[in-house]
């Protein structure tokens, strides 16, 4: 996993609209990179609730937000409009920024394992680097911890 410290990974994927995203967009910019499993699922939708809910308090902050799962680009569009997703939300159908984050691996439920998405959040400064790093988030409360981490 990416550590604090470490530069942001580069990355480019499709948005909601299949527009492509670049890394570089948000070159001088400090913005949250948040990995999520699945669009529609419970922790999934609390934790696009919160960040949408809040997302103003991040634009008057000059922070981004940025949302990546597995889903594709049209799961995303369903997602974004049904929750009203302010923010941009990136496609990442083979996980490769998802494994250029350390995120991706084997994970287990209810005794299956499988590969899969490790909820977790990176926080990005004006220099593309990563400083702050949350693990393994619990949705609930999510969006004012990163925000509080900026504002830290």
């Amino acid at each position: 996993m990416i550590m604090e410290g470490d530069p942001a990974p580069k990355f480019e994927l499709p948005d909601a609209n299949g527009k492509i995203i670049k890394s570089s967009d948000f070159k001088s910019k400090r913005y949250a990179v948040y990995f999520y499993p699945k669009d529609f699922t419970p922790g999934c939708t609390t934790e696009a609730d919160e960040f949408s809910r809040d997302y103003k308090k991040f634009q008057s902050e000059n922070i981004e937000i940025i949302g990546i799962s597995k889903d594709d680009v049209e799961s995303h569009k369903k997602f974004c409009e049904k929750m009203k997703i302010p923010y941009v939300l990136l496609s990442d159908t083979d996980a490769e920024v998802a494994k250029k984050f350390g995120v991706w691996g084997k994970k287990e439920f209810m005794g299956r394992e499988y590969m899969g998405v490790t909820r977790s959040t990176f926080l990005v400064n004006e220099k593309g680097r990563v400083f702050k790093v949350f693990p393994k988030v619990k949705p609930a409360g999510h969006s004012k911890e990163v925000l509080d981490a900026f504002k830290n």
